[in-house]
């Protein structure tokens, strides 16, 4: 089971927290201009990737805010913890440039006023957890 950072409330069990898929996916710019085949590959594909993946959790039974995380999807360690809106940074916690276009709009659905208004933080190496041996083969 992994242990979460909740930027707001502190370290919790994975079971209060809820899944919300690929951060920095981009809302289209004119949604009505798109033909059937572009918005279901904005809707339904995401990348697959094997290592540092940045993804949306919300704290569902704690404060109920969301946020970004960057986890390595081979070893499940958490690299670093980070507000919606944010750029994400790199494994070792530092900003690096986006190669998707998430808005920063206050309509837009990858921020919001609901975000933590806090500075991208890292998890300590003593504090990650890990799969037990043999998950990930």
């Amino acid at each position: 089971m992994l242990l979460i950072s909740c930027p707001n409330c502190g370290s919790r069990d994975e079971t209060e927290f809820h899944y919300g898929g690929q951060a920095h996916v981009a809302y289209p710019e004119s949604p009505n201009e798109l033909t059937d085949r572009e918005w279901a590959e904005y809707l339904f594909y995401r990348d697959n990737t094997k290592g540092a993946f940045a993804e949306r959790w919300l704290h569902s039974t704690g404060c109920r805010q969301w946020f970004n995380m960057l986890r390595d999807t081979v070893t499940y360690e958490i690299q670093a913890i980070y507000p919606m809106g944010s750029p994400r940074p790199d494994a070792a916690g530092k900003v690096t440039a986006e190669t998707g276009t998430a808005s920063t709009a206050a309509d837009s659905t990858t921020t919001g006023s609901a975000a933590p208004g806090i500075a991208a933080t890292s998890t300590s190496p003593t504090s990650s957890t890990t799969a037990p041996e043999g998950a990930t083969k």
